[in-house]
């Protein structure tokens, strides 16, 4: 059987409009053309789709089915080609992306902002994820791309753009403001009590594989989901924990918590977009890139 989709289409219209001339007009063709077509498609599907009277046509019952599922199939096919119109013209669409909490607030909502004032008909998906969540579901191809702090140990066919650095500091409440005041070596402040991300996290990883350069182990006391959650342990006196600067800034000049200086240095570490180069973005998707591509670190 070689039934094309011009011929449910043809159908579609015909049953629609319950008129072969109406038909015809709104698809510009030649009423007798539309007339073979669908001679053709019973013939080929062993069974009558409509009744010829002087009345009009009318759907058989083997008609009505076919129809119910034609009009299912007719509208997606409008659905996606209004879709495809919209992305191309960014006036419509959905963009679905990975973000991890330090990259969101560190970097991305502004960007965002602009984004969503410059093409208010985009809807902006935006999934929260550790760096290695954003990876895996990058890698299954469920989001258009990620922005994550690094280490991101990525593989192609993932591709990764540092967009910023970050500086993450040592913080206390006001229990641990003693601390504040001298340079302090790592090892003298495993005794306290330690507030981190999970050991899912890239954070956490990051932080046990620094203090195994100096033979420490990294355990801390609380571990917590996002990083949101770590300066209310803090400011709370349940330990003293790792930060990026620019979460602890307002807290700090508050008062409500102290930095702890340091004699070991910690890196700086990345804000980075990371995309799956085995997927083509959609139109929308690339102008949301390339303007975070653009903003100046």
């Amino acid at each position: 059987m070689d039934i094309t989709y011009d011929y449910y289409r043809i159908f579609y219209y015909v049953a629609t409009c319950k008129s072969f001339s109406r038909a015809a007009g709104l698809l510009s063709a030649n009423q007798s053309n539309l007339s073979r077509f669908i001679n053709n498609l019973e013939q080929q599907l062993g069974c009558k789709l409509f009744v010829r009277s002087n009345r009009g046509i009318s759907l058989t019952p083997e008609g009505e089915k076919l129809y119910s599922h034609v009009k299912i199939a007719q509208e997606q096919f409008r659905a996606a080609e209004l879709e495809l119109i919209n992305d191309k013209n960014l006036s419509g669409g959905t963009i679905t992306i990975s973000v991890s909490d330090t990259a969101l607030h560190g970097h991305l909502l502004p960007i965002l902002a602009a984004f969503h004032s410059t093409h208010p008909g985009i809807h902006l998906r935006i999934l929260n994820h550790t760096t290695p969540q954003a990876i895996q579901v990058l890698k299954n191809r469920l989001v258009h791309f990620a922005v994550v702090t690094s280490p991101s140990n990525i593989r192609l066919p993932l591709k990764e753009t540092c967009l910023k650095s970050f500086q993450e500091i040592l913080i206390g409440g006001r229990h641990y403001s003693f601390l504040k005041d001298t340079p302090h070596n790592l090892s003298e402040l495993l005794q306290y009590p330690f507030v981190c991300l999970g050991k899912d996290t890239v954070t956490y990883e990051f932080f046990s594989n620094l203090l195994l350069k100096y033979d420490l182990v990294f355990k801390p006391d609380i571990e917590v989901a996002s990083t949101n959650q770590l300066m209310p342990m803090i400011k709370n006196d349940l330990g003293i924990g790792f930060i990026p600067e620019h979460f602890a800034r307002e807290a700090l000049e508050s008062g409500e918590v102290f930095s702890i200086p340091l004699k070991e240095k910690i890196p700086r570490r990345s804000i980075c977009l990371v995309e799956n180069t085995s997927r083509c973005p959609s139109i929308a998707a690339n102008a949301l890139k390339q303007m975070i591509l653009s903003q100046d670190s």
